[in-house]
């Protein structure tokens, strides 16, 4: 996954943009990566690429294989014992829900190409015979988890790979695969490609047709895209990890047009994210597991986890409440949304942290959720390093965000009052003084007002 770039195209569809606006009201949401792979805790799909990488060969589930092709055969077989029988999209939604968040984005396919959806274009899938889940009355996971969020009023978020590494049109068994990228000369091969386009296209039509309102088309795989020839020689010459071991760079044009198109005919104002590619199908950018210095002039969301994998691992670290809280306050000042990812379990659940972790972010955001959601950037982000600010879109309201309570007072230069204004510690009732002194506001917070809130405080201007 892959998806800093500094370069934005607006969609030519002006309807994108207002819808756009909306989705920037939503500020918080969940992602999760989920499929066969979770039985063994491992990397999701890259432990089956044959690029030497850390995440790729050196995230294989050690004691399996004696060989690169037999891990894969193995790989695949996970299939035959994937079996979630706790699964419950009602109990994810409703944790969800609790925490605060609006919008969600769910792994229909990874790059391994396991639908977790009733594609009708292969067998390698959830409700594939040959999967013991698919006698399961709720075996369509992809449909059971669209519907339990939706009756929670979220948005709807369809991530689907765009590569494919199981289907013999992009992976094509006459040869062995020798990267990420399609593994025959999609010039020599035109028709061979074209299979692997309508495949695309068909899946992608199944996920817009048959599975209610999908509010976002989270496209990821951003090497399969349409290159020119010089481009692929600058990904040769590039020095990066991802591209020094790609060794079959080339361009792999599946007619993003036509899917965005096709698709919003089906689902009118649907958001595309064709991550990493630069051009007017990515909607919004996706910086992975990072949050930009200085936030970004155009719409993003940073995608992170909330422990180290996106994949289930057993025993794996969960960043505390505390750090994910003060993460979505820093993104949302500088503009973003969070899409925090959580990996269910091989059996259908969260680790009980992750819910425990819900539970506290929605308790915080129950108090200071207003200087959250449907706000803005103010005139600048932050004041020093423990201070964040947004603003109502009308401009009316201020928000102060304090990541650590101050002792009696705080002193802000960059956020002013006048006489008229009123200043409220949120989670309090108590009247707060405060003075404007030339540049500076003082405002006085007692130590009896720490315990009205945590993690983060937030003081309310209003003019």
């Amino acid at each position: 996954m892959n998806g800093q770039h500094n370069e934005y195209h607006p969609d030519p569809d002006t309807s994108i943009h207002s819808r756009l606006e909306e989705w920037k009201d939503l500020k918080f949401g969940l992602l999760m990566h989920w499929g066969p792979y979770s039985q063994w805790g491992i990397v999701e799909s890259w432990s089956i690429c044959p690029e030497d990488l850390s995440w790729a060969s050196g995230g294989r589930k050690p004691g399996i294989a004696k060989n690169y092709f037999d891990y894969v055969k193995r790989y695949e077989a996970l299939q035959y014992t994937f079996n979630p029988t706790k699964f419950n999209p009602e109990k994810w939604a409703a944790a969800a829900k609790v925490a605060g968040m609006k919008y969600m984005v769910f792994t229909t396919k990874h790059h391994d190409g396991f639908s977790m959806f009733d594609t009708k274009l292969t067998d390698y899938k959830i409700t594939g015979k040959d999967t013991p889940f698919s006698t399961h009355p709720r075996s369509n996971v992809t449909k059971e988890v669209f519907d339990a969020f939706r009756k929670e009023n979220f948005w709807i978020g369809a991530y689907f790979s765009k590569p494919d590494w199981h289907s013999d049109y992009y992976w094509w068994q006459k040869f062995p695969p020798s990267d990420r990228n399609c593994n025959y000369s999609v010039t020599k091969h035109p028709e061979q490609w074209q299979k692997f386009v309508d495949f695309t296209h068909g899946q992608i039509n199944e996920l817009v047709s048959d599975y209610g309102k999908v509010d976002i088309l989270w496209l990821d795989g951003g090497w399969v895209r349409k290159t020119s020839d010089d481009e692929v020689k600058k990904y040769l010459a590039d020095e990066t990890e991802g591209s020094r071991w790609a060794r079959n760079p080339q361009n792999q044009d599946i007619n993003m047009g036509k899917i965005v198109k096709d698709a919003r005919k089906k689902q009118p104002k649907l958001i595309v994210v064709d991550r990493a590619v630069t051009g007017e199908h990515q909607n919004y950018l996706t910086p992975e597991q990072h949050i930009p210095d200085d936030g970004l002039p155009y719409p993003w969301e940073t995608c992170m986890t909330m422990a180290n994998s996106w994949s289930y691992v057993p025993n794996d670290k969960y960043k505390p409440t505390n750090e994910i809280i003060e993460k979505l306050v820093d993104i949302v000042s500088k503009g973003g949304n969070y899409l925090l990812n959580i990996g269910p379990s091989p059996e259908g659940e969260f680790d009980s942290i992750a819910y425990s972790r819900l539970q506290e972010i929605g308790a915080w955001m129950k108090t200071n959720g207003e200087a959250i959601y449907g706000t803005r950037t103010y005139d600048t982000f932050k004041e020093g390093d423990g201070i964040r600010f947004t603003k109502s879109k009308d401009g009316k309201t201020k928000y102060i965000f304090l990541f650590d309570f101050p002792d009696k007072m705080v002193t802000l230069a960059k956020v002013s009052a006048n006489k008229t204004s009123k200043i409220q510690l949120l989670g309090s009732t108590a009247k707060i003084k405060w003075t404007q002194k030339g540049q500076n506001l003082d405002i006085n917070l007692p130590a009896s007002l720490k315990s009205a809130g945590d993690h983060v405080w937030v003081l309310k201007i209003v003019d």
